[in-house]
């Protein structure tokens, strides 16, 4: 049997795209629509043509379905920044130096600031080496801050307490910059595993005891 091409009205096709055939109310609103159309269409349409549109079967697909998941870039939190440096100056030059700092990252700058800021940038990388690598070893307290307080450690810690510090001087700046550095281990200290340091015009007795790791400028390094 041949099939037949009948152009609908606009509320014919409205009717059908709303039909349900699920339910006897369904087949009621069909047949109610089907005689509002005009007299052609009716007697060229039966409900055995009309039901010819109907809806795709659903097909289910067993597979796992997977979501890939975006790469995080550099602009989005917690993501890891690269900096490509040809020297350590010129990585001090481009990282942050905000003064969003947490507590412990300012103990660690501190210690910079106050024991080697008339150093070279080797010799205050390598003093905040010192400090990362105490607050690693059990021998020490386990944070750069307990590190730092530690009793009769650090000279230029008074009373339990660090003096001011000239937040808006140039060597801030870079104690923070070089704290950063050396705490995300973006350039290799000289130090070593050094957890030991004093100044080359002073010789303490405990210095015999211990292997010299760096000379940098007017400190020397032992682990």
């Amino acid at each position: 049997m041949s099939r037949k091409t009948y152009s609908l009205s606009a509320v014919a096709i409205a009717a059908t795209a709303g039909l349900s055939f699920s339910s006897a109310d369904g087949a009621g609103a069909f047949a109610q629509d089907a005689a509002a159309l005009p007299a052609a269409d009716q007697t060229a349409t039966t409900a055995e043509e009309l039901v010819e549109i109907v809806p795709q079967a659903t097909v289910f697909v067993s597979e796992e379905v997977v979501q890939p998941v975006a790469e995080e870039t550099a602009d989005e939190p917690n993501a890891e920044i690269t900096y490509n440096a040809a020297s350590l100056r010129e990585l001090v030059s481009k990282v942050d130096q905000s003064d969003d700092m947490s507590e412990q990252m300012r103990c660690l700058a501190g210690a910079v600031y106050f024991e080697s800021r008339g150093e070279p940038l080797a010799g205050q990388l390598a003093v905040a080496q010192v400090v990362i690598n105490r607050a690693d070893d059990r021998r020490f307290p386990a944070s750069y801050c307990g590190v730092v307080y530690q009793r009769a450690q650090f000279s230029f810690v008074k009373n339990g307490r660090m003096p001011r510090i000239k937040t808006g001087s140039a060597a801030w700046d870079r104690a923070k910059s070089i704290a950063r550095i050396a705490h995300e281990e973006m350039w290799e200290s000289e130090a070593g595993e050094a957890v030991y340091f004093h100044a080359n015009y002073v010789r303490p007795s405990w210095s015999r005891r211990k292997t010299r790791t760096a000379q940098i400028d007017t400190h020397i390094f032992y682990r």
